[in-house]
């Protein structure tokens, strides 16, 4: 699949949606560092057949750390509801990201997806390249992503896949 591009520097404003995650109690911030362990399994729970948690896991070690994620807090703490990085796996790319699918249809995606892009922008990015998007028409309404004619080649291609021969 194609990947998308985005103008960073016409990006909607993040603070509205901050503010509107807020007023549901949803929180959007970069984890910290313990929260390392718990962040990385919680995507291996609800997307068991991806490759994301690793992925995410490389955000983590970027400085500063690359990747955001939403919680809503509880009587009993917090509960995660998504995340999203960049420059997880290629620089200057967004992904991956997830919303717990109950949880979807809030505007939880479109919160993380600005906090990220703004992200870029602020780290020196103009564009941003959404690999392999998944939702096209969401990126396009959220942030007016745009196809790259002729990008269909993979980042992944030929990527070890844990067969040993």
């Amino acid at each position: 699949m194609a990947d998308m591009l985005v103008k960073l520097f016409t990006l909607d404003p993040l603070q509205p949606e901050i503010d509107k995650m807020a007023a549901m109690g949803i929180t959007i911030r970069r984890p910290i560092g313990p929260e390392n362990y718990a962040v990385i399994e919680w995507i291996k729970k609800y997307f068991p057949n991806s490759l994301w948690a690793a992925e995410a896991e490389n955000a983590f070690f970027n400085n500063p750390k690359t990747i955001y994620i939403a919680l809503r807090e509880g009587e009993n703490g917090s509960e995660m509801l998504g995340f999203a990085c960049w420059d997880a796996t290629v620089n200057n790319f967004f992904g991956p990201t997830g919303v717990k699918e109950c949880e979807r249809g809030k505007g939880i995606g479109r919160a993380l997806l600005l906090a990220c892009l703004h992200g870029m922008r602020e780290a020196g990015y103009a564009y941003g390249i959404i690999g392999s998007p998944g939702p096209i028409e969401f990126y396009r309404k959220n942030c007016g992503g745009e196809m790259i004619e002729g990008s269909g080649e993979s980042v992944y291609k030929g990527m070890f896949n844990g067969k040993i021969l």
